[in-house]
């Protein structure tokens, strides 16, 4: 499903983009607009128009500097792959690496208000290796459930709401665990 208006040579139709756009109108009248997914997302300013009319536009790039040329040249490639394809490319988007334990971190907070213990949940997991160990009384693995434990009890305290906000984590966690 491109986004390019046949009819109108070059011009981007903003109806295609409209399940993808928010725009928000700043106190001099500019527009800013965001694309998104849910996951990804694309920042395009209007220096001058209106993609909210919804008519066809023809739109002009503004690239400047040598340092600052390269995110701007990759923010108009993701542009210009939603434009053709009407998917946003996963290959332009570096993922997000703490995603795997914020999600590690969703398991032990769901698992500990379901009333399992830290053995139990080290053993969901990290799997059947950690029942002998834990019998041995390797204290790696006891110590690593505490720590998971006490950074998700953090987190479900409000911790999250500085991820929201793009923040840093909350003091006393370093992003990796807690401590």
């Amino acid at each position: 499903m491109p986004a390019v208006a046949s009819d109108k040579g070059d011009a981007l139709d903003p109806a295609v983009l409209k399940g993808w756009m928010t725009i928000v109108t700043d106190g001099d009248g500019r527009e800013h607009i965001v694309l998104s997914d849910g996951w990804r997302h694309i920042r395009l300013d209007v220096d001058a128009g209106s993609l909210a009319t919804g008519e066809p536009v023809v739109l002009r790039y503004h690239l400047e500097g040598l340092a600052s040329a390269e995110e701007m040249v990759l923010s108009l490639r993701r542009f210009l792959h939603l434009c053709r394809h009407g998917t946003f490319a996963r290959t332009l988007f570096a993922p997000d690496r703490q995603i795997p334990r914020w999600i590690t971190l969703l398991r032990v907070h769901d698992a500990e208000r379901a009333g399992a213990s830290q053995r139990e949940i080290a053993a969901a997991l990290y799997g059947p290796v950690v029942e002998r160990a834990w019998r041995d009384s390797f204290d790696s693995w006891r110590s690593r459930v505490r720590r998971l434990v006490r950074e998700a009890r953090a987190m479900a305290a409000g911790g999250y709401r500085s991820l929201m906000r793009g923040r840093r984590p909350p003091p006393g966690m370093d992003g990796n665990r807690l401590t």
